[in-house]
């Protein structure tokens, strides 16, 4: 479901609108696109997070089973924005976050998929179905479903 908003004048996209999807996991790079992506985040919290840029899915299987069970397992659906994470679960995210690789990019011809990795100096923002992260593009989120 998208829509245009006359206030900014953006096409705003909604990621799974009706919560019908499942296994799917995005980036979406910051850039001036004039297309904003909205997601469901925070676990219980339902919050709606959005990012200005465009989208690059991540292919295969249960690509969401280390962040479900990070924010599901040991968080209980609970966010985790602006809280203090422990060393243990924070290298935990650190490295399920660098298991995702980007094939391709915008701006370099790279024969081999680049690793994500965490963007440390935008963790506060940091949420279950959201994570900052920075890829062979720059800067960007990491999304998924929200598990509420």
């Amino acid at each position: 479901m998208d829509h245009l908003c006359e206030a900014d004048g953006k096409r705003h996209i909604y990621l799974d609108p009706d919560g019908c999807g499942s296994g799917w996991v995005f980036v979406i790079v910051a850039a001036p696109t004039g297309v904003v992506y909205q997601n469901q985040c925070g676990g219980y919290s339902c919050a709606q997070y959005e990012q200005e840029g465009y989208l690059v899915p991540l292919f295969g299987a249960g690509l969401d089973a280390e962040l479900n069970e990070i924010f599901v397992g040991e968080l209980r659906g609970w966010g985790m924005r602006g809280q203090e994470w422990p060393v243990e679960l924070l290298d935990r995210l650190r490295a399920a976050v660098s298991s995702f690789a980007v094939y391709g990019s915008g701006r370099h011809h790279e024969l081999y998929p680049t690793a994500l990795v965490l963007d440390e100096s935008r963790f506060a923002e940091a949420a279950e179905a959201w994570i900052p992260v920075v890829g062979p593009d720059g800067p960007g989120v990491l999304v998924w479903e929200n598990s509420d």
